[in-house]
């Protein structure tokens, strides 16, 4: 599956070669990385032995090639590498919202898997939904970020939205709260370093023991939850019909929408 070919290299793209590095997944002299305004992580791993832009030609050598630009080019990327491909090369996308059979049809018709990944792939904590109707394209897919934390093979395609939603942006939801629980510490009289530190250590460590998978998180709820106590009393505010849970059903929805219109 070697040489890769990774086809931009910006936030999610240098965390996957982050994420190789630490893991020990592939040795550098394995990739080639074609981007003209590389991540800190590829410009590392170009000192460790990977091309770094290299001529066109070389590109033929790509036994796997992911596509990590941004949904908006992924087309004029396309354009621009494909002569160049060999034609056996397993395209992984990591491209939001863009379908596998268009994808295969501007890399002429090869071999073609769908990602959606975490940026914490970088600290191999990453969460990847994987889509392909390929076989060999599919495994091609787990080799690639297996090493980089968990993993989920979906069954349809259309799922990929709804996996986008949830996991792809789900983390920004994560620091989003991060964000709102200090500002609500700061109101309540906290001084702000403590605040931050508070909140992003309780939130880490109930992260922590939910990935422990002994209870599932409604049960841990009810742990910390006292009856006619004060997370009681801030439950109900969460809790209520307009609280976190239709809230959160928003959001997803608007992300599944803009991951369809991204795919055209």
């Amino acid at each position: 599956m070697t040489p890769i070919l990774m086809l931009g290299a910006g936030r999610m793209g240098g965390a996957i070669l982050e994420g190789w590095r630490r893991a020990g997944a592939f040795t550098a002299a394995d990739v080639m990385i074609c981007d003209p305004q590389p991540s800190e992580a590829a410009l590392a791993l170009a000192l460790d032995g990977a091309q770094l832009n290299p001529p066109e030609a070389e590109l033929a050598r790509a036994k796997t090639v992911i596509l990590a630009v941004k949904p908006q080019v992924w087309a004029d990327t396309a354009a621009q590498y494909v002569p160049w491909l060999a034609a056996d090369a397993v395209i992984v996308s990591i491209a939001a919202g863009v379908r596998a059979r268009d994808i295969a049809k501007e890399f002429g018709g090869r071999c073609v898997a769908r990602v959606m990944p975490t940026t914490a792939a970088a600290i191999n904590q990453g969460t990847a939904s994987l889509y392909s109707d390929d076989p060999a394209a599919l495994a091609r897919a787990h080799a690639l970020f297996e090493p980089l934390g968990a993993v989920v093979d979906l069954t349809d395609e259309r799922q990929m939205h709804a996996a986008t939603a949830v996991s792809g942006s789900g983390p920004a939801y994560l620091y989003a709260f991060a964000e709102a629980l200090e500002a609500a510490a700061v109101a309540a009289g906290l001084p702000a370093r403590d605040a931050a530190r508070l909140a992003r250590s309780t939130l880490t460590g109930a992260a922590a023991l939910l990935a422990e998978g002994q209870a599932e998180p409604a049960e841990l709820r009810r742990q910390v939850t006292s009856p006619g106590g004060t997370t009681e009393a801030a439950l109900k505010v969460l809790m209520a019909e307009t609280g976190l849970e239709p809230l959160l059903r928003e959001a997803v929805a608007a992300a599944v929408r803009r991951s369809t219109e991204l795919g055209g």
